[in-house]
């Protein structure tokens, strides 16, 4: 299990997390591509179906950033 690599769903609010996200890759700073980001109006406005559809679908874990 060496190659594991964990797939991360990340709920990003457009406003804070989603551009800090954007000017990282403007700056060509990697991160890791099993990570999925998912830009919502707001964190606040992410449900916990949100959170559990993730999951069902496969998400090794789920990142609320706001």
């Amino acid at each position: 299990m060496t190659d594991f690599e964990p797939q991360i769903v990340a709920f990003c609010c457009t406003h804070c997390a989603y551009n800090a996200a954007d000017l990282a890759g403007s700056l060509r700073i990697q991160y890791p591509s099993a990570i999925k980001i998912i830009q919502v109006l707001c964190s606040g406005r992410v449900d916990v179906l949100h959170i559990l559809r993730a999951f069902d679908d496969g998400a090794d874990g789920v990142m609320v950033a706001g």
